[in-house]
This record gives structure tokens, C-alpha cells and sequence, in this order.
């Protein structure tokens, strides 16, 4: 049995600290859960363990032997494979399947090679993860759930003794995650070690024989899965219970028509859409993993321009570009955050203040001390956890990213919002957190679209609900209808058991 080690684990970036002591262990043949709110640790413990950050104390050993991991590099040559949640910024999309898929052996292997060779071998890994796509195909024409797993197949293209997957099913199918699973079991059989970060936590049930919990940089449980509960974890995530935010019992009072699209083409689905949104409402869309939510969200923003017009408090407008909808008064919180959604290599108040960097400008000269101010008014509404607004993005956690990526269009002022997958790869801490700033959006008359494959997000607070199947909007239920059974029969195409009245 090969057994990794990480005792009294230390890291800090400047004032602020974020693992202070941490002990993991991770053995041969076992799925070990790590979890935690953002902000806990557990992405910085598993980027020093992978070798993008080194520790500034405490020791890795590999069968009680030190390891010296300082570069990725450290990592892969003692067989530790990780396998990040922003699929874009570990994958290369101008180059074909194949390639990125045996890149690793590639980098490492002789000057001339046999691309038929090396087809053969991408196919063979292809097939192990469940993707039946031509590696010759540019990586590009992928889907977001198609990359995910050409960057498992990657990971598992070379002989790794452990894998770290950072939320692996955050953009699959349920069909694609069971499959997912099956592949893990199969690494477990063949004694490989896998450590799978996840806010799902029935995946973590399932699937984990054991869990690691982390909170502000210490661990608060760690023990077998099979004794613990799904209650026992979360309170060792939060600290307290986990309180639900539900509907309230009255409905909210609705004004007059924000947003309207009448027969709105999207470009990349070829598929016309009609919804609408009121001040004050918040109108989810549902639909599955390929159901066109994205395309659909991506269009009225102007990301994928329309030729058609979209009608902004019944006035005509074509929103041709990113800077009409803002212009027009929509924001756009996009499902890939850190490649879409903010800039993680800006510091908070820079990012908080993209979008209305012309209101802190007098003659050509941005007012720093204005602008500071009003990004830490927002800084503290938002719940954003940093020790000081000047920390770059790139060092928060992915719920504060994300609180960061929804914080710049409040200072917009806008009437429209549109989510997109909004709590992907967040804990349940933050989920509230977003939450609550959707709900005080809709409380200050501010129409609200949300986009989502999460049904009981949907469920919880949405006033309307649309569902989405192959690109069309298949149906519509207002909140006290809508059940999971109903949006899962539109969502599937009318397969998924019998809608009751």
C-alpha cells in the first residue's frame, strides 16, 4: 500500500493565511472526500500538493520518505495528477483532441512520432472516460462537459499512483457523472488514490471512503465516510446549521414587463426563444447539461449577437454587442468565472469597478481613493472574505470570485440581471450568500434571470420557472406548480415520468 502524506501544512499570501497546521493523508485504492467552505484551504493544500504553490511549513512524505514538491513537475514525477476545475486554463483549444490528450507523453517523448500512433492511443483514452468524439476534431468544437473529461482522459494517460479531481461533475450530465464514477472505481481496483473535491455531497456519500473537512485553514473532521452524516459534514463546513433559504410564503408584487423576447433566434443553437422578466421577479430556466442555457443566456447578452431584437422596457433594441447590454442596462454573470467573469490577476476593487470605471475617471485620470471606497462599501455587502481590497483575485476562493464576478454589475445599477450557473463550484455557505444578493435585487425591483441545472435552487426562490430541452423552451411553471418531477419531465423531453396537475 502507498500511502501520501501532508503533516502541519502551512501557507500564507502576505497578511493573510489560509492553511494553519492542516494534516491529510490519502492511501492507494481509496476515494478520500476533501471538503470545506470556500475560503477554507482545500484549494491551496491540493495546489501545493500538485506544485503550483509551495508550503511554508510542514513536510510531504510518500511512504513515509520526504517528497520534495515545488513545480508541477515534482508532482507528476511521483505520480500525483490533478485535474482542475477551469478546464480552459489546462487545456489548449487550437489543437486537436488527440493532442491535448496525450500531451503529457508528448512532451516527454522522442523528436519524431507516429501521429497514427498517437490517435490510436488518444481513442483508447477517450474510451475509458466515455467520450466516443475523432481526436483529430480541434478541441474547440468541444463542450465545456466534452473537455472535462478529454482533461480526466489526460490525467490518466500516464502511470499516476493519485489524482486529485477538483469538482469533476461541476459541468456533467447525471448520465456523464455516473460514468465518471464508474472510471473512478475502476482506478480504485487498479490501486490508484484519489482525492475528489466536491459541494455535492450525495456524490461524496456515493462515491468516498473517507472525508476530510477543512474550516479557516484547520481540519474539523476527518473519519470514514460510512460514519459520518451529511449533517455531521456540513455543520463541520459552517459551524452551524445549515439553514435553508426558501420561498417566502407570499408572493412578491410584480411591475411591469423589464425584459422581452419575442421569437429571439440564438445563433449557436439555431432555436428561437420567447420569455420575458417584471421587476421584481426572478424567472428561472432550467434545463440538463446540452439543453442550450448557456447559448440562450450567452445571446441576449450580446456575447453571440442575435439578429433579432430583444424588447428593453418595451422599446425595441438590438443588442449587437456586450457594451449595448450593459449600455441598455443588462449584466451577465457567466458560467466560467475566471475565464469570463472577472480578472483574476486585478485586485478586488479593479474588478469591482470594471464595468463603471468611467464614474471614478476625471480627465483621463482614474480617482484611486473614490474608487477604493466605493468597491469596500460593496466588499462588505457582498460578504467578499479578504484581508484587504488590494488582494489579487486570483488568491480568494471560488465563492468569493464569484461574489466578486456578481458584485461589478451591482455598482451598474442595472434592471436586468442574468446568471449563468451561478453557485457552480461553490460551497453552501456561499450559496447563500448568492442567494440573498439575488433576492435583494428582486426586492429592489430588478428583474432577474437565472440560469441553471440546479432544480432545488430553482425550486427554493424563483418565481416562475422555464425549462429548456434541445434549445427551445419546452415549458413554464410559476412556483407553487413546479416540483422536481415536472421540471425533469420538460427537461428530458417529456421522457421522465407523467407531469401531474
Amino acid at each position: 500500500m502507498t500511502i501520501l502524506s501532508l503533516t502541519s501544512i502551512q501557507k500564507s499570501f502576505g497578511e493573510q493565511i489560509v492553511l494553519k497546521g492542516v494534516d491529510f493523508t490519502v492511501k492507494s485504492g481509496e476515494v478520500h472526500a476533501l471538503l470545506g467552505a470556500n475560503g477554507a484551504g482545500k484549494s491551496t493544500l491540493m495546489k501545493i500538493l500538485s506544485g503550483d504553490y509551495e508550503r511554508d511549513g510542514g513536510k510531504i512524505t510518500l511512504n513515509e520518505k520526504d517528497l520534495t514538491i515545488k513545480t508541477p513537475a515534482h508532482a507528476k514525477a511521483a505520480g500525483i495528477e490533478m485535474v482542475v476545475q477551469e478546464v480552459d486554463t489546462a487545456l489548449v483549444s487550437s489543437l486537436s483532441i488527440a493532442e491535448n490528450v496525450t500531451m503529457n507523453t508528448f512532451i516527454k517523448g522522442p523528436a519524431f512520432f507516429s501521429w497514427k500512433k498517437r490517435y490510436k492511443v488518444a481513442q483508447e483514452l477517450l474510451s475509458r472516460v466515455g467520450l466516443k468524439l475523432d481526436p483529430a476534431v480541434p478541441l474547440s468544437r468541444c463542450s465545456l462537459a466534452e473537455k472535462q473529461l478529454v482533461l480526466i482522459a489526460k490525467a490518466i494517460s500516464e502511470d499516476i499512483s493519485f489524482i486529485i479531481l477538483d469538482e469533476p461533475t461541476a459541468a456533467l450530465s447525471t448520465k456523464e457523472a455516473q460514468h465518471l464514477f464508474t472510471v473512478l472505481r475502476e482506478l480504485q481496483k487498479q490501486d490508484v488514490g484519489i482525492i475528489y473535491i466536491s459541494h455535492r455531497l450525495p456524490e461524496i456519500m456515493e462515491l468516498s471512503t473517507r472525508v476530510t473537512v477543512l474550516k479557516d485553514g484547520y481540519v474539523t473532521l476527518s473519519k470514514e465516510t460510512s460514519h459520518c452524516s451529511s449533517e455531521e459534514i456540513v455543520r463541520a463546513m459552517l459551524g452551524n446549521e445549515l439553514v435553508e433559504l426558501l420561498n417566502d410564503e407570499e408572493d412578491r408584487i410584480l411591475g411591469d414587463t423589464l425584459l422581452e423576447a419575442k421569437q429571439f433566434r440564438v445563433p449557436t443553437t439555431g432555436e428561437t426563444v420567447s420569455l420575458s422578466v417584471r421587476e421584481g421577479e426572478i424567472v428561472g430556466v432550467a434545463g440538463l447539461v446540452g439543453a442550450g442555457k448557456t447559448e440562450t443566456a450567452r445571446a441576449l447578452f450580446g456575447a453571440d449577437p442575435s439578429k433579432d431584437s430583444l424588447y428593453l422596457k418595451g422599446k425595441k433594441v438590438r443588442i449587437s454587442n456586450p457594451q449595448k447590454a450593459i449600455s441598455t442596462g443588462i449584466g451577465f454573470v457567466p458560467e466560467e468565472r475566471r475565464k469570463e467573469g472577472i480578472l483574476v490577476d486585478y485586485n478586488v476593487v479593479e474588478n469591482l469597478t470594471l464595468p463603471v470605471l468611467k464614474q471614478f475617471t476625471k480627465f483621463g485620470f482614474i480617482q484611486r481613493k473614490q474608487e477604493k471606497t466605493e468597491a469596500e462599501k460593496w466588499i462588505k455587502q457582498l460578504g467578499i472574505k479578504t484581508q484587504k481590497s488590494s488582494l489579487l483575485l486570483n488568491h480568494l476562493s471560488g465563492g468569493n470570485q464569484q461574489k466578486a464576478s456578481i458584485g461589478k454589475w451591482l455598482l451598474t445599477d442595472g434592471d436586468v440581471f442574468i446568471f449563468d450557473e451561478p453557485t457552480k463550484g461553490i460551497d453552501v455557505g456561499a450559496k447563500q450568500d448568492v442567494f440573498q444578493c439575488i433576492k435583494n435585487l428582486a426586492d429592489n425591483k430588478k428583474g432577474v434571470l437565472y440560469f441553471t441545472s440546479e432544480v432545488q435552487e430553482l425550486l427554493a426562490f424563483c418565481d416562475r420557472i422555464l425549462v429548456m430541452y434541445d434549445g427551445k423552451i419546452a415549458g413554464e411553471l410559476n412556483k407553487h406548480e413546479a416540483t422536481t418531477e415536472k421540471i425533469m419531465h420538460y427537461a428530458t423531453g417529456g421522457h421522465y415520468g407523467t407531469v401531474r396537475s
